[in-house]
C-alpha cells in the first residue's frame, strides 16, 4: 500500500489524466467524489428509477419488490465498493463507474435496446454501454461552460471499457488495452448483482420454483452452507441463498484477483492498462458455476412466456414512436432539436427515446399519436 492508503495499482488524482475541461479543485471533495456526485445528481440517473431491469410495467405493474434499473445500480455500487476496499483500490472511482454503468439503458430493458439497435441499423446501431458514455460526455448539460458532466478520464474509461462498450471512435480517445482495476471491478460487480438478484426476483414472481433450482451446483452449495432446509419461509430461504451466493462470489473475486495480480507480477498502473486479460475476476471454478446459473436464467426466466408476451408490444411501441419523431422532428423537445444538425436526426431521436422511462415512453407515444 502507498502512503495514500491505496495500492500502487490504484487510480489516484496524482496519476489521473484529469478532465477534458480543466476545473479548479474543490475545497473539500476529491475529483472522483465530484464525479460520483455529478452522476447521482444527473437527470439520467434519476430516470433509472423508472426503467426496467427485467420486469416491465406491463408485467410487474410497478410492484415494488422487483428491481428497477436504479435499485440494480445501487446494488452494483455496494458490491463494487466492497471489492475495491478489500483490494486497496480507489473505492470512490469504483463507485462512480458502477453508478454510471447503466445510464445508457433504454426503456423496457434489453428488449428496448434490441429494438433501438435494429432501428439504428446503418446509422451506428445502439448499445447501452456506448450510450452511457454519450450521456455523460454530451447529452447531460448542467454546466454553462461545457457539454456533459466533464467526468475524470478514468471514470469515462470505465464506461468505455465496460463489456460491449467499444467502437472505432472510442479507440481514438481511449487507447488503453485494458481498463483500470476499478473499472474491472465494476464489470464483475454488475455480473454478480444481476444474476443473483434476477434469480431472487424470478422466484418472487413465481416464474422459477425451488425444485427448478435443484440442478444448479452454485445454488446447492449455498443451500448446504446456510442450512437452508431449516428456514421454513420459502421467500426468505431463497433470499438468503441469493445473498450467500453474492457473498461467496465477492470473496472469491477478492482472493482470486489478489492472487492473479501477484502471480503475474503486475506492479504498476501502466501494466494494468497494457494487460491482455482481465486482472479482476472470479476463479475458473466459480466462473463455470455462474455460467450455469446464467444459462438457467436465460432458458427459464428471460425467455419465459410471461416476459415474452411483452416483447411484441415493446417493439410496436418503440418503432411507432421512433418513426413518428423522425417524420416530424418538431415533436422533439427544443433541447433535443438543437442536436439534429450536429448529430443527425435518427441519432437524436434515438438519444431522446433511449433516455425515457417506461411510463414516459408510453405517455409520449400517446401524445405523439394525437399529432400524426
Amino acid at each position: 500500500m502507498s502512503s495514500s492508503g491505496f495500492s500502487s495499482l490504484a487510480v489516484t488524482e496524482q496519476n489521473s489524466r484529469g478532465r477534458v475541461y480543466p476545473e479548479k479543485p474543490h475545497k473539500y471533495r476529491s475529483d472522483f467524489e465530484r464525479d460520483r456526485d455529478r452522476i447521482i445528481h444527473s437527470a439520467a440517473f434519476r430516470r433509472l428509477e423508472g426503467k426496467t431491469q427485467v420486469f416491465t410495467l406491463t408485467v410487474s405493474d410497478g410492484d415494488d419488490p422487483y428491481r428497477t434499473r436504479m435499485t440494480h445500480t445501487i446494488e452494483v455500487a455496494q458490491i463494487g465498493r466492497t471489492i475495491a476496499a478489500a483490494l486497496g483500490l480507489n473505492e470512490t472511482l469504483t463507485e462512480a463507474i458502477c453508478l454510471a454503468h447503466d445510464l445508457g439503458h433504454s426503456p423496457f430493458g434489453h428488449m428496448g435496446e434490441t429494438v433501438l439497435d435494429e432501428l439504428m441499423t446503418g446509422c451506428g446501431g445502439f448499445e447501452h454501454n456506448r450510450q452511457a458514455l454519450r450521456i455523460v460526455d454530451l447529452i447531460e448539460h448542467p454546466y454553462p461552460g461545457f457539454p456533459g458532466l466533464n467526468l475524470m478520464y478514468e471514470t469515462r474509461l470505465g464506461l468505455r471499457k465496460h463489456p460491449d462498450g467499444g467502437d472505432e471512435a472510442g479507440e481514438a480517445v481511449f487507447s488503453e488495452r485494458n481498463c483500470s482495476l476499478e473499472g474491472q471491478i465494476a464489470d464483475v460487480a454488475d455480473r454478480i448483482a444481476y444474476n443473483c438478484h434476477d434469480l431472487e426476483d424470478a422466484f418472487r414472481a413465481g416464474l422459477i420454483l425451488e425444485d427448478d433450482l435443484a440442478g444448479l451446483e452454485i445454488y446447492r452449495r449455498s443451500f448446504r452452507r446456510i442450512d437452508a432446509g431449516s428456514i421454513a419461509d420459502g421467500s426468505i430461504r431463497t433470499t438468503r441463498i441469493a445473498k450467500d451466493i453474492i457473498d461467496r462470489l465477492v470473496s472469491d473475486c477478492i482472493d482470486f484477483s489478489r492472487s492473479k495480480i501477484a502471480g503475474i507480477k503486475i506492479t504498476s498502473l501502466d501494466q494494468v492498462y497494457a494487460a491482455g486479460d482481465k486482472l479482476v475476476d472470479i476463479s475458473p471454478e466459480n466462473h463455470q458455476m455462474l455460467c450455469g446459473m446464467e444459462k438457467f436464467l436465460l432458458e427459464n426466466f428471460y425467455l419465459s412466456e410471461s416476459l415474452g408476451r411483452t416483447t411484441d408490444r415493446v417493439k410496436k411501441h418503440l418503432k411507432c414512436l421512433f418513426e413518428a419523431l423522425c417524420g416530424n422532428p418538431d415533436l422533439l423537445p427544443p433541447y433535443f432539436r438543437r442536436f439534429v444538425r450536429s448529430e443527425g436526426l435518427r441519432r437524436t431521436v434515438c438519444d431522446y427515446i433511449s433516455g425515457m422511462t417506461d411510463r414516459f415512453c408510453l405517455k409520449t407515444l400517446e401524445r405523439v399519436a394525437e399529432n400524426i
